[in-house]
């Protein structure tokens, strides 16, 4: 696999800016497939990738973006769309014939999950349907399954909201454990896979933080990284959903995405710890106090 071979990467915000700018400055090519002209596709093409304009879910544009390209990572945000866009994605890319990876990005959620499983939000479904169509696909795919994201609502705004009213972390995960990920250090998992794939293809990667932590012991390394007390508040989870989720002013489906989340969170099936990230970087992945530092002024106000 040479360096010079064209990458696709699948969206210029969140992940796919991140996934870009990892490869980017390591001189591989890329192409950006996003759905229109704005200043987070102006943001890519400085980066020095090309930018195409199209719809995952629409398989002419998706053809057009594979055109000449050996390695792709597919990814988009919480979706309802998103069982559709992998399929469209696998048709297309098996038609096209060509790859030599293919990086789906998943949930570590998925490995718990079963055919009948009814526990899991929309969103994960559709994660694990979508990882049965890639794999039935035949193509060399690659699934990254990140366990819950620092960088998700959990633990950002919603987060920052509490802190600067009461110095708490209001949340209703109850003595759940979890080992929350930075989206940097998956960009970075994804990234080293496609520049070489040889080894990868058809595994499954679960990505988490460097070690699992109730809330409490959540709380303390928020404390250290801020300089101020912060405290764990378990709060019920209806209570959290109607008064505090409801105000954040999502779509329906990525608010009961995030609602089941906290809900799995609070019956410990986040409570799981690996060494994928490390195995694949190199590097320990950021630990939540490391991630909270380099924040600081988002999190005080």
């Amino acid at each position: 696999m040479a360096d010079h071979d064209l990458v696709l990467v699948t969206g210029a915000g969140g992940l796919g800016r991140l996934v870009t700018e990892r490869l980017r400055a390591q001189n591989v090519p890329v192409r950006v497939l996003v759905r229109r002209e704005d200043g987070r596709a102006a943001e890519v093409r400085a980066l020095g990738a090309q930018v195409v304009t199209g719809d995952l879910t629409r398989p002419e544009t998706v053809a057009a973006a594979l055109d000449g390209v050996r390695r792709t990572y597919f990814g988009l945000s919480v979706s309802p769309d998103h069982l559709l866009a992998a399929t469209v994605m696998a048709t297309v890319a098996k038609a096209h014939g060509e790859l030599d990876v293919l990086v789906d990005m998943s949930q570590m959620t998925v490995s718990q999950m079963t055919a009948t499983s009814t526990a899991e939000s929309h969103q994960q479904r559709l994660h694990w349907l979508a990882e049965q169509v890639l794999d039935w696909s035949g193509l060399p795919v690659v699934h990254v399954r990140p366990t819950t994201f620092l960088d998700n609502p959990l633990f950002t705004t919603l987060a920052a909201r509490s802190i600067r009213e009461n110095g708490t972390l209001a949340l209703p995960f109850g003595a759940g454990r979890t080992s929350p990920v930075a989206a940097d250090d998956v960009a970075q998992v994804v990234a080293a896979i496609l520049r070489d794939p040889r080894e990868h293809t058809g595994k499954v990667y679960e990505l988490t933080g460097p070690r699992a932590l109730d809330m409490t012991e959540v709380a303390q390394e928020f404390s250290e990284a801020l300089g101020r007390t912060v405290t764990y508040l378990g709060v019920p989870l209806h209570w959290w959903r109607t008064e505090v989720l409801a105000d954040a002013g999502l779509p329906q489906h990525t608010e009961q995405h995030i609602a089941t989340m906290a809900q799995l969170h609070r019956a410990n099936r986040y409570d799981r710890t690996t060494t994928d990230v490390e195995r694949i970087t190199g590097k320990k992945p950021m630990s939540v106090g490391e991630f909270v530092a380099v924040r600081r002024d988002f999190y005080l106000g």
